[in-house]
């Protein structure tokens, strides 16, 4: 076993929570190795949007963590020397109708009573947001710190700064193995290491290592498409949503078709540094099948022209599909795991990892190194609430 086989902690996953971490708990001093099966974002993270947001979060616990990870996000943009294409522009979130209206009234209430900064907007503020909304949309909001990035480009920079601190980076080595006595010892494709604690950041992968050291974890995939577009003419500036994302992410009834409500659709559309745009999105539980559906395709097309009828002349380049990591309480897993001294897991983020990577990586390093006064309250994301109630 060569010294360089040996780390403090051991991070297995190179996605952008993972990235995250690495770069916290290099900079923190500690010792660490990130392990990634294949090449840092090749997953989930370049399968994706850029949003860091908040307009799409519950009020509550849901969107401090949101506001946390946006304020380390302004610091980064500052301290990291590879540019991640850092926009921080806002972002709308649209009613269809007149009863989301008055939803999203309560929303912006709730919201900036949590001092949030979140205004309602009018059919003539949307109009003046892009003169291609459809006559019928009544009006949104905006959430004013929402921005967007490029999350693969994040990743290298994230690993590039790390590495500076001392990082070691191992990819295309697959996690076949990890047994715990002293140390952890991790066997992979590229050869064996150990290490004090381990990471779980593997996202949607996060149970099958897991189960490595027989611990259930309760993620599932939740498949999402989305289409890359291009139009000689931009239709918006800065990120929006509609309103029914929101009902599609935490599983509250929409008045939708039957097919929009089958396929989990709901319009998501995100201008791009280089003057296209991603257009989305859809939610399906299809285990890892990550083909593409056609039906899926047409249902969010149709969709988008719903609020953008003259979106009917725009050029899809490509589209592709990603796995969010999906829990049945909408919040990640970001917590130390009692039962095995040493090994943490985070994952879980669902459609959140671009918004919540930088907090979370904060909060891991936080708990590696046991500080008692953490970033945000750690007892509503501990893996332990999953835990069955014994039977009396």
């Amino acid at each position: 076993m060569t010294q360089n086989n040996h780390a403090e902690v051991a991070i297995i996953g190179g996605g952008i929570v993972g990235c995250a971490i690495a770069y916290y708990v290099s900079k923190s001093g500690i010792d660490c190795v990130l392990i990634e099966k294949n090449d840092i974002a090749s997953g989930t993270s370049s399968r994706c949007d850029g949003n860091v947001t908040i307009v799409d979060k519950d009020p509550g616990f849901d969107s401090l963590m949101s506001w946390k990870s946006q304020e380390l996000t302004i610091e980064l943009s500052n301290e990291l020397d590879l540019p991640f294409e850092y926009r921080a522009l806002g972002s709308l979130l649209v009613c269809e109708n007149d009863t989301e209206m008055q939803a999203a009234k309560e929303w912006v209430n709730i919201q900036t009573a949590a001092g949030l900064k979140f205004n309602l907007l009018d059919r003539e503020d949307l109009r003046q947001e892009s003169p291609y909304f459809a006559d019928d949309i009544p009006g949104g909001l905006e959430c004013e710190t929402d921005s967007l990035i490029n999350p693969y480009l994040f990743c290298y920079s994230l690993i590039e700064k790390a590495k500076q601190y001392g990082l070691k980076l191992q990819t295309h080595a697959e996690v076949t193995a990890i047994t715990k006595k002293e140390n952890f010892t991790i066997e992979t494709s590229k050869g064996t290491f150990t290490a004090k604690k381990v990471v779980n950041a593997a996202g949607v992968w996060a149970p099958f290592i897991g189960k490595m050291l027989d611990l259930d974890i309760p993620i599932i995939p939740r498949k999402g498409h989305i289409m890359v577009g291009a139009r000689q003419k931009p239709v918006m500036m800065r990120n929006v949503m509609e309103f029914g994302y929101l009902m599609n992410k935490f599983g509250r009834e929409r008045i939708v078709d039957e097919r929009t409500e089958k396929h989990g659709v709901a319009l998501v559309l995100e201008p791009t540094e280089s003057q296209n745009f991603l257009l989305g999105s859809s939610r399906q539980f299809v285990g890892y099948d990550g083909r593409i559906d056609i039906n899926v395709v047409e249902t969010m097309a149709r969709r988008a022209i719903r609020f953008y009828p003259k979106l009917n002349d725009f050029t899809m380049i490509r589209t592709y599909t990603g796995f969010r990591p999906w829990t049945s309480d909408h919040l990640p897993i970001v917590s130390a795991v009692d039962e095995i001294p040493g090994f943490f897991i985070a994952a879980g983020h669902e459609g959140d990892g671009i918004s919540l990577a930088t907090v979370t990586g904060k909060l891991i390093d936080q708990l590696i190194r046991e500080e008692s006064d953490t970033i945000i309250p750690i007892d509503p994301l501990r893996f332990e609430r999953f835990s069955k109630i014994p039977s009396l």
